[in-house]
């Protein structure tokens, strides 16, 4: 079959073995439809944390092509998918931490999305693989990984009636932060340095978005609404000029929620965060749960996700990665 291999940093087209059910007993192949391509699968090439022939991707949607399993799943349905089970039995699930847990940290799919074919095992079809509406189509259904994880951070946040959330950088995760943080019914205004992205999250349902132009004047502009600060900071931007921004945009006791790696290790300063009583929470990848909620979002159009992505062969997936990063695009989906 044919995979996107990582080799020296970028994607080659190889013929790989098919995953082939009879190796793993019970649980399913997927015939993948397309995968979107993450953020973190960008920083996972340019970082070198991805092993050289590695075949990446986990926001699939796919077909089931074979299948043995004590599920309701059969052959012919469509699904999306989450690509980590728990084994919500540890201190970290008991502790709600279930992306801490070392068997969720261990489980995967096999190879990777950016290939035809893939194997879930019957761990995964009992807890994150999810039957995909008639009503979605193959593009918003990719989405229900990432939006799973914009659903765990929020709930993480344990946001208060009637707070004003910001989020810092509106690409495709930070918009739909702001549409989660909106369906929960709070909320929400956003900031980015492009000033297509301001009018972008307006239209996906932000009261308000600021273009910063200077860090002095866009806090200015913000003060002028909110002289407080913000109750509820997201930060979706990966870049670490944002740490310091998002300390100043807060209020006094409010909650800044960390959603993205930055490339150096700038940090937090330990007087700010005392003196002001600042929470400051990281928020890494969805539950199970937080799986189900994000179709839910998705089926009931309260997260709306249609026009967010570009479409590109696996053969063009290196001009897609090249083309996120070059800010030419939102978001690709890599058509399998």
């Amino acid at each position: 079959m044919r995979a996107a291999v990582l080799e020296n940093n970028k994607f080659n087209i190889k013929d790989i073995p098919r995953p082939m059910l009879d190796e793993y007993g019970e649980g399913a192949i997927i015939r993948v439809i397309g995968c979107g391509l993450c953020g973190s699968d960008i920083v996972k090439i340019r970082t070198g944390i991805a092993k050289q022939g590695a075949v990446l991707g986990h926001e699939v949607v796919g077909e089931i092509v074979e299948i043995n399993s004590k599920t309701n799943f059969s052959v012919g349905e469509k699904v999306a998918l989450g690509h980590h089970v728990p084994c919500f039995s540890c201190k970290y699930c008991w502790s709600g931490n279930y992306s801490m847990c070392r068997h969720f940290k261990s489980t995967n799919i096999l190879p990777g999305g950016f290939s035809e074919y893939i194997y879930v095992s019957e761990e995964h079809l009992n807890n994150t693989v999810f039957n995909v509406n008639l009503n979605l189509s193959d593009i918003e259904a990719s989405f229900l990984e990432p939006l799973g994880c914009c659903v765990r951070a929020v709930k993480r946040a344990q946001i208060r009636e009637n707070s004003n959330c910001l989020v810092v950088g509106l690409g495709s995760v930070g918009i739909l932060m702001g549409e989660t943080i909106k369906a929960f019914g709070y909320n929400v205004f956003g900031c980015d340095l492009l000033y297509e992205r301001i009018c972008l999250s307006e239209k996906f349902g932000f009261d308000k978005s600021f273009l910063i132009k200077s860090e002095e004047n866009t806090l200015a502009e913000m003060k002028k609404m909110f002289p407080i600060g913000f109750d509820t900071i997201f930060l979706t931007a990966g870049a670490s000029q944002s740490i310091d921004f998002a300390v100043k945009a807060a209020r006094d006791g409010a909650v800044i929620v960390v959603f993205s790696s930055v490339k150096d290790e700038n940090g937090y300063r330990n007087n700010d965060i005392y003196y002001r009583e600042l929470t400051i929470m990281g928020s890494y990848s969805p539950s199970p749960i937080d799986l189900e909620d994000s179709m839910n979002l998705l089926e009931s159009g309260r997260v709306k996700v249609s026009g967010l992505s570009s479409v590109y062969n696996l053969e063009d997936i290196n001009t897609a990665i090249s083309e996120t990063v070059s800010n030419k695009i939102m978001k690709a989906f890599i058509k399998i």
